[in-house]
């Protein structure tokens, strides 16, 4: 979807190679080829939201969406590819969050690239139960 969405070429080749490939499409017409490239912008915009949504969330419920409530920074670990790569869905994601925190507390959200997110996440998991069964002992 990313590749296709990234498509620049004038009569979207790679759209309609990635319809031949992937979907067994063959012969697409250059509208039909601009429907999916818009079809790919409004998934990638909603699930951007989405995700958005979730991440406000997490900060309303630490209390961390409040105007001059907090002065601490905070800093949200973004991990994975569609994140990384597929700039329409970052860009989303973080106008959404913009627009949902209101300025003054989105001037005190960062969101930064985390490679290895996961695997860090599971070593602080797996360090957090370790210390939790240190403590039942």
């Amino acid at each position: 979807m990313s590749m296709m969405h990234h498509d620049t070429s004038p009569d979207l080749r790679t759209v309609g190679a990635k319809l031949k490939d992937v979907l067994g499409i063959q012969g697409t017409s250059l509208k039909t080829r601009r429907l999916v490239v818009d079809v790919c912008d409004i998934v990638a915009k909603r699930g951007a939201r989405l995700a958005a949504a979730g991440i406000h969330g997490v900060l309303k419920k630490l209390g961390r969406d409040i105007p001059g409530s907090d002065k601490h920074r905070t800093v949200i670990a973004m991990d994975g590819g569609l994140y990384e790569h597929y700039t329409i869905f970052s860009e989303t994601l973080e106008n959404t969050l913009r627009e949902m925190l209101g300025e003054e507390v989105s001037s005190s959200v960062v969101i930064k690239l985390a490679n290895d997110g996961s695997g860090i996440g599971a070593a602080l998991l797996a360090a957090a139960h370790s210390q939790y069964l240190e403590a039942e002992v």
